[in-house]
């Protein structure tokens, strides 16, 4: 045990040390000459230090925040098509779902309906954009098998998200659209925390085959979609009462259409009494 905390000892100073070394260095021009900056009037091994911090800072706030504040480009002008919605969706438990085996190492399965539902949402009713929280070499290979017809207009990935109390935040104020018209559909509470009035939570998928919760979401976001609503957030407000929202977008759909019968069914009599009539004799 001696021995390991001095390797550790050891490592931990050799990387520091490094770190102070090439971090603490002085800019260079294209001559090779110093650049002078604030820390150049100090001792030099005080201000190989103080450069070494700053850089520690700058490092840290690459981490925590979004690598650039307009995360997709402005939505399109005439006399190209702009789709009224945004839809933003998390990959990993909503799309797919990570499976580890000794003999394939980690593989990402396909949610049953993905790819109906891609083509049900895509445009011209929804903006499909990939938020996630993968890093980009992990997702993209796995979106490019997903989507080989392109209806996911935009990928983001963790280089997007903003670092919070150990958590990947996907911040929709920086997606530089309207967000009346943006729905966010993921699984976790904290990734949604910025805009939780935008989110759809979801139950994250384990990876079973029989389930069918794309099919019914594809019909709660058509739905949204064709009734023109003005601001997304009043729907998403009512249905986060519940603990299920497609369930009880299901039997709000479902009642909707027993009303709608028993209004037809009660409405026959009228009709035939007034068919009748014309056939009456006098």
């Amino acid at each position: 045990m001696k021995y390991t905390f001095v390797a550790f000892g050891a490592i931990f100073t050799g990387v520091a040390g490094y770190l102070v070394v090439s971090w603490g260095a002085p800019s260079v021009d294209e001559t090779g000459k110093e650049v002078e900056d604030e820390y150049s009037s100090l001792p030099s091994w005080k201000a190989h230090l103080y450069r070494t911090y700053k850089e520690l800072l700058l490092y840290n706030k690459m981490i925590q925040e979004p690598s650039r504040d307009k995360l997709l480009p402005d939505p399109l002008t005439e006399p190209y098509f702009q789709p009224p919605y945004t839809l933003v969706l998390e990959m990993t438990g909503v799309l797919v779902h990570p499976d580890w085996t000794y003999q394939t190492g980690w593989r990402f399965k396909k949610r049953p309906g993905v790819n109906l539902f891609l083509q049900q949402v895509g445009p011209p009713l929804f903006e499909v954009v990939v938020y996630t929280s993968e890093q980009g070499f992990t997702a993209y290979p796995i979106l490019d098998s997903l989507d080989p017809q392109g209806f996911i207009m935009y990928r983001l990935f963790r280089d997007a998200t903003r670092y919070t109390k150990g958590h990947h935040v996907k911040d929709l104020s920086c997606l530089n659209r309207d967000l009346s018209k943006v729905i966010l559909v993921d699984w976790s509470e904290e990734a949604c925390s910025l805009q939780p009035r935008n989110a759809l939570r979801l139950r994250k998928w384990d990876g079973g085959d029989e389930d069918r919760t794309l099919l019914d979401l594809a019909q709660f976001l058509r739905t949204i979609g064709t009734s023109e609503v003005e601001d997304v957030r009043t729907v998403l407000d009512y249905y986060r009462q519940f603990e299920d929202p497609l369930v009880a977008f299901k039997e709000n759909q479902k009642r909707l259409q027993e009303e709608k019968q028993l209004a037809s069914i009660e409405a026959l009599p009228s009709q035939r009494s007034w068919t009748k009539g014309l056939w009456k004799r006098s």
